[in-house]
């Protein structure tokens, strides 16, 4: 049996060798990465750079403390997906499209206004719920992934568990929605990884999917057709 074994190996070995189906990761470029957007792929609106400054979203999660005032004040509140939150005592009240710090002034003028004696309001986030990003196609675990602002493209192919085996890691496509439409950039993951194309920065709602290598599917159902490979071509054993 351990000898059968060793032979499937050695065939298996030999196989892959002279196929080239063994493949490494790619060799990293030193120096500074490409940051620029490639115009000719679409990625003319996908940027490197994290923004400073987060405006809140719908669905974003915040606290609203007012010193000394607990009846006024709300642990966690989600904003409504027409931006709003509603207070106590001030009721329903913009809060997407301003930093914490902007709500914070406006919530401490609207207790002043209401009769609260020099509110003093802290205004925090306590969860990015806005920021989801769907992995799909031929990744490990397709799903839909929360991710903090910031997080790179590389970081929701790590999210769905990297490339599966089948995966053609030279088209992914990227789908973002803006004022216009849902614009289609494509990337190149062996490029991202060596650093020699832009790694952009995360958008909430982006669709990442991955591409499937055909011939990398076809050597994969040819190897499960042979007795002596199968055990090793099956994922599920």
């Amino acid at each position: 049996m351990i000898e059968q074994k060793l032979r499937q190996i050695t065939g298996l070995c030999v196989l892959t060798s002279v196929l080239g189906a063994c493949a490494s990761s790619p060799e990293p470029v030193i120096g500074a990465s490409v940051t620029a957007p490639n115009a000719a792929l679409g990625q003319g609106d996908f940027s490197f750079q994290r923004s400073t400054i987060y405006l809140l979203r719908p669905s974003d999660k915040i606290s609203v403390d007012v010193f000394r005032e607990p009846d006024f004040s709300m642990d966690e509140v989600q904003i409504g997906v027409e931006g709003n939150v509603s207070l106590p005592l001030l009721g329903s009240i913009r809060a997407a499209g301003m930093t914490a710090k902007q709500f914070e002034q406006d919530v401490t003028q609207r207790l002043a206004k209401a009769g609260l004696r020099t509110p003093m309001v802290s205004v925090n986030i306590s969860e990015y719920a806005s920021h989801l990003v769907t992995v799909e196609g031929a990744v490990t675990e397709p799903g839909v992934y929360p991710f903090q602002p910031g997080a790179r493209l590389s970081s929701a192919i790590a999210f769905a568990k990297g490339p599966k085996r089948t995966a053609d890691t030279q088209q992914i496509a990227v789908f973002r929605e803006n004022a216009d439409g849902i614009l289609v950039a494509k990337f190149d993951y062996q490029q991202m990884s060596r650093g020699t194309m832009l790694d952009p920065v995360l958008e909430p709602g982006d669709r990442v999917v991955m591409g499937t290598d055909g011939l990398s599917v076809f050597w994969q159902d040819f190897l499960r057709a042979l007795p002596a490979f199968g055990i090793f071509a099956n994922p599920n054993l």
